[in-house]
């Protein structure tokens, strides 16, 4: 069970890749309008479980600790990272808001039964390193007149991986809650596009196909699998493979035109992978019927 959850976890990686793609091809709508409309369509598959099964409604009825942690999870890493974007510089901001994968390795050793071995934290620094040679291909300018988005950076990789990490402790709870957090989410975040931003809709059919894409995948069942990756999955595993979004996604830019192949992005290829086969090479070799319980509790 803890690798096919470990595998359902990862999907929400692979999905999460699909973000900038998705989110360039849905035209010139303004962040918080967009998390709106897409979180809205990432509840309805909740919505129409719990309408199809009326007796998993009573699996809502959570302390609210509960609540406090999905809701601050999901809408507070979006409003700060779009905080960041806004008061600094796109690169060093997305390069800062991307600790949080390492952070959830680190930050595993806290959690009741786990161990940080070497591998997970190596595993997850080679992961950085990648993604440090595609986020700054072009240089890094960090600046104090940027401190504001950078503190906002720093805050979003904190708020996810905290999210992430007191989210194992809720193993119990059913990931039907995430429906209510979607919702939640969209909520605020119209109120924060009311507040903070002009009204613009698609234009065109592909652009709306662009944000149903957006809504049902990055934005919708990547935090269904997430939940339950992480509840019931390796937290560690999933941490350093985290890294592997920011390849993906620009592997998957660089497919469909939007970015240019270089060394660069090869060899972050290799650290990236390498890094979270490293990582995961304990269960990999569990999966195949070797040692590895043996010599890890020799360790």
């Amino acid at each position: 069970m803890k690798f096919r959850a470990t595998l359902t976890g990862f999907a929400a990686i692979v999905m999460w890749s699909f973000l900038a793609l998705l989110t360039v091809a849905s035209g010139k709508m303004p962040p918080f309008q967009l998390l709106a409309i897409c979180f809205a369509i990432g509840s309805i598959p909740g919505i129409v479980v719990l309408a199809s099964r009326p007796e998993r409604v009573r699996l809502l009825r959570q302390p609210a600790k509960v609540w406090i942690t999905g809701i601050a999870g999901l809408f507070g890493y979006h409003f700060l990272y779009f905080t960041a974007l806004r008061h600094a510089p796109a690169v060093e901001a997305g390069l800062i808001a991307y600790l949080w994968p390492l952070l959830i390795v680190v930050g595993s050793a806290l959690l009741p039964g786990e161990r940080l071995r070497w591998y997970h934290i190596v595993g997850a620094l080679m992961g950085l390193a990648g993604t440090v040679l595609i986020v700054g291909r072009n240089g890094f300018h960090f600046e104090g007149a940027y401190a504001v988005g950078y503190g906002a950076a720093f805050l979003c990789a904190f708020t996810w991986s905290g999210y992430s990490l007191i989210t194992r402790r809720f193993e119990a709870v059913s990931t039907d809650v995430v429906t209510v957090f979607c919702l939640a989410t969209s909520a605020l975040s119209l109120v924060c596009h009311l507040g903070l931003e002009n009204t613009i809709w698609p234009e065109t059919t592909s652009q709306w196909i662009a944000v149903l894409g957006l809504g049902l995948f990055p934005v919708g069942a990547a935090f269904y699998a997430w939940d339950y990756g992480v509840k019931n999955g390796d937290i560690q595993i999933l941490g350093a493979a985290s890294y592997a979004a920011p390849l993906l996604s620009t592997l998957i830019l660089t497919v469909f035109g939007f970015a240019e192949p270089s060394w660069g992005i090869a060899l972050a290829c290799l650290l990236v992978t390498g890094g979270a086969v490293l990582a995961a090479h304990r269960m990999i070799l569990r999966r195949d019927g070797g040692g590895a319980a043996q010599a890890e509790a020799a360790e």
